[in-house]
């Protein structure tokens, strides 16, 4: 396990192919503990593929994967499991079981400590039926635990996904479009209660996004991804809206440009 003072995640020239496309290309970034990272970009640039090589869902084609101080290539069977209890994973679709119970579903969170047939609630036990609880009055949704899940909102749906996820109490949280399928306002809510969930837990939260308002509004740190390639790396307390939009039309296509980039981006903050 490494260090609090280390990177939580390293990704050291990670490229990665399907077949012919590339989806990932040299790419190179370090999260530290605590962090709140967004990756922008467009739809194809590469965001979710990044986030399934952080709990080897999917593994690089060369470069490494540095992961709570455990390279997740190297990972299988048990180890796997263990890494993965340590990193919660929201999706863009929720990911519900829509027949059942609010609770239930947070409580799906905590299958990988669970050995032996589960049978409903019966399965759990009452420490986990209890922290359950907790997690779900966590996000607002305590009198909804015995409602069925396909009859809430999308907002809703999404903060149960987070309860489930806090269910494994995660060390890092990784987030795909989790705002994606939702409204502005519901998006705005769902994004705030993640950034206060990690700021009270320490957690690190690396999350993909298309909004770059509101990733400009709720991150620490964007990284910009197009064509799967590293475009931007800079804290929000250096980025304009316009400036981000600016990189979206600009290709840095070697580590080079990416530098002159940002030190343009920085020199053009502190002039102003």
């Amino acid at each position: 396990m490494s260090s609090t003072t280390s990177p939580i995640v390293r990704l050291e020239g990670v490229k990665k192919r399907f077949g012919a496309t590339t989806a990932l290309q040299a790419v190179s970034l370090t999260v530290a503990r605590g962090e709140i990272v967004v990756l922008l970009g467009l739809s194809g640039s590469g965001k979710s593929t990044l986030l399934r090589h952080l709990d080897g869902l999917e593994a690089p084609t060369s470069g490494s994967v540095e992961v709570l101080g455990e390279q997740v290539t190297t990972l299988s069977g048990r180890r796997l499991r263990a890494l993965r209890g340590d990193v919660g994973f929201i999706f863009q679709q929720f990911e519900l079981v829509p027949s059942l119970t609010v609770l239930e579903n947070v409580l799906t969170g905590a299958l990988a400590g669970i050995r032996g047939p589960r049978l409903g609630l019966f399965g759990y036990s009452r420490a986990r039926k209890l922290a359950a609880l907790s997690h779900l009055d966590r996000v607002g949704l305590l009198d909804r635990a015995y409602q069925r899940a396909d009859t809430l909102s999308g907002g809703q749906q999404q903060r149960v996904a987070i309860a489930r996820a806090l269910m494994q109490n995660p060390q890092v949280l990784l987030a795909d479009e989790p705002v994606a399928s939702l409204d502005p306002e519901s998006s705005d809510q769902v994004m705030a209660l993640i950034r206060e969930i990690a700021a009270d837990a320490g957690l690190t939260v690396i999350c993909s996004l298309h909004q770059v308002d509101l990733a400009i509004s709720w991150a620490d740190r964007i990284v910009g991804l197009r064509h799967g390639r590293v475009v931007l790396d800079l804290p929000t307390a250096h980025l304009s809206k316009e400036q981000v939009m600016e990189i979206y039309g600009r290709v840095a296509t070697t580590t080079a440009e990416l530098h002159a980039v940002q030190d343009e981006l920085l020199a053009a903050e502190v002039s102003r």
